[in-house]
């Protein structure tokens, strides 16, 4: 049976309320920096959200080895660095809609890293849609004067990370269900960035009524509620079809930026990002058109 005939429209739906949570959690976590150091707010965020998904994932756990609780926790490590480099160039940003492109690279940079560590050959299509990601980074950095901006750099830095991270998650922990692995990484981020934080930041906490508020808010929906219905809808379906649609997270974050900020695209940046979300498009074509084939009315996704 084709893999595509075996994603329920459920799963789709569970997908696209997850890319609107993620895209929702840019909005959510800008609001905070306003008042928390940026790796304080994040390890502290994280480090809730893994013990509440900890109440799910126990059963599980207990049943694994240490060894696999170990790895677990080792590549949650690494899931660290990503999201230290995405916070920060969070806190940096003057443009979220535009670092939510940049960071959307690193889908388009697994096969990239798969081939450099790993010796694994990408397809056609990747070789295809990186000059148009590139071109499109480009554009970007011209509309910043011929400069890098410093959010625009920490951003392809945790894009690179992502990518490391996915490549590992697949390799070294292949065999762990994803809730519980889920639930050591975030609890791994967690105590590594909170206890970072603790040591290198000095800014001064402005814990408001508000600032509270969109912390909490993270907290449950931008990391709880959002990797619990991932998980969930991820096991409804392949990996590839839902990675097809949450690429639309960087569009739903634009969006939701430009209605809570008022934010506004100049003709480069807006180039820039249509020309990354289309070399998305294109790495992931074969997916792509099966997906768009099954939602249209009498689609066959099989051909």
């Amino acid at each position: 049976m084709n893999s595509i005939k075996r994603a329920p429209w459920q799963a789709d739906a569970l997908l696209l309320l997850v890319t609107v949570l993620a895209a929702s959690g840019w909005i959510f976590s800008k609001e905070a920096l306003a008042g928390m150091p940026p790796l304080l707010f994040i390890g502290t965020r994280f480090l809730l959200a893994g013990l509440i998904l900890l109440g799910f994932a126990w059963p599980t756990l207990t049943r694994m080895s240490a060894r696999r609780v170990r790895r677990g926790l080792l590549v949650g490590v690494l899931f660290s660095a990503a999201i230290a480099f995405w916070v920060l160039g969070l806190n940096y940003s003057d443009h979220l809609g535009e670092s939510a492109f940049i960071n959307s690279l690193g889908i388009l940079l697994v096969p990239v890293v798969a081939r450099l560590l790993f010796g694994d050959r990408p397809p056609r299509s990747t070789w295809v849609a990186l000059p148009v990601a590139l071109l499109g980074f480009a554009l970007l950095s011209l509309n910043a004067g011929f400069n890098v901006e410093a959010s625009q750099l920490l951003m392809v830095c945790a894009a690179l990370c992502f990518a490391l991270l996915i490549n590992v998650n697949a390799r070294v922990v292949r065999n762990v269900p994803a809730l519980p692995l889920t639930t050591l990484q975030l609890i791994s981020v967690g105590v590594v960035l909170t206890g970072l934080s603790l040591v290198v930041e000095h800014q001064p906490l402005a814990l408001s009524p508000s600032i509270l508020g969109w912390f909490m808010t993270s907290v449950l929906l931008a990391s709880s509620l959002r990797f619990f219905l991932q998980i969930k809808a991820q096991s409804m379906t392949t990996p590839s079809h839902a990675a097809v649609i949450l690429m639309l997270e960087a569009v739903w974050t634009a969006l939701f930026a430009a209605w809570w900020f008022g934010e506004t695209m100049t003709a480069l940046q807006l180039l820039g990002c249509s020309l990354i979300f289309m070399a998305l498009l294109i790495n992931r074509w074969y997916w792509v058109r099966k997906v768009l084939l099954r939602w249209l009315p009498g689609g066959n996704p099989s051909r």
